[in-house]
């Protein structure tokens, strides 16, 4: 079932609801850092079953929202940053190919870490009534944590697939995933075991299949 409200978004609007949000973080960036070869490999080998998440993810009418730093960059925006990433002959090319945001998608940038930090990302899901977050992408000892951290002292249920966040190393990731376990109660099945349909009957989901594009 979806519902709409009668009172007008952010963009005069009336977006339909989802208690499930699919939230992608730091994946559009061009990898042309200090240090970046060593998380790209990792990144490059979890892209394809975060694409094929989205893909289960815009299926089942949940909402994805795009968080990526500004790296530092306040007169950018989202959308030039795609454009440089898949058009400037940047070594991160590959990754942002497959997970080019849609016309649908949400984007926010953050300054820091979180990506509740300073932004609308808690806004938007508060307006979307969002209460289960998945979470995707890098560093994931690092910004995958701390947005964990800022989700769960916020009383969001949190799905973390395993096969879906990537760090420099194995050991610094395999650290980050026992701990969102264990202290946050992160459930880290990989996304090939995550259900929409059986997610949606425990929340009470209200599922969206019409977003427009925009940035928040």
């Amino acid at each position: 079932m979806v519902t709409t409200d009668n009172n007008q978004d952010l963009h005069g609007n009336v977006p339909d609801h989802s208690s499930i949000a699919l939230i992608l973080i730091d994946l559009i960036n061009d990898f042309e850092f200090d240090g970046a070869e060593e998380i790209f490999a990792h990144t490059l080998a979890i892209a394809q079953p975060i694409a094929t998440l989205k893909k289960k993810a815009k299926l089942a009418g949940v909402p994805v929202v795009y968080v990526n730093d500004n790296f530092g960059k306040w007169q950018s925006d989202f959308r030039k940053l795609v454009d440089h990433c898949l058009n400037d002959n940047v070594a991160g090319k590959p990754i942002v190919e497959l997970l080019t945001p849609d016309e649908q998608d949400y984007f926010v940038l953050k300054p820091k870490h979180s990506a509740f930090y300073s932004t609308t990302l808690d806004l938007l899901l508060q307006y979307l009534k969002a209460r289960t977050l998945i979470l995707a992408g890098i560093t994931g000892n690092i910004c995958v944590v701390f947005t964990a951290n800022d989700a769960y002292m916020r009383d969001f249920k949190l799905l973390i697939p395993r096969d879906c966040i990537a760090s420099a190393n194995d050991a610094d990731n395999q650290y980050a995933l026992e701990q969102m376990s264990k202290v946050l109660k992160a459930d880290t099945r990989p996304s090939t075991e995550i259900d929409f349909d059986t997610i949606s009957v425990k929340n009470g989901t209200h599922r969206s299949d019409n977003h427009d594009n925009r940035d928040v």
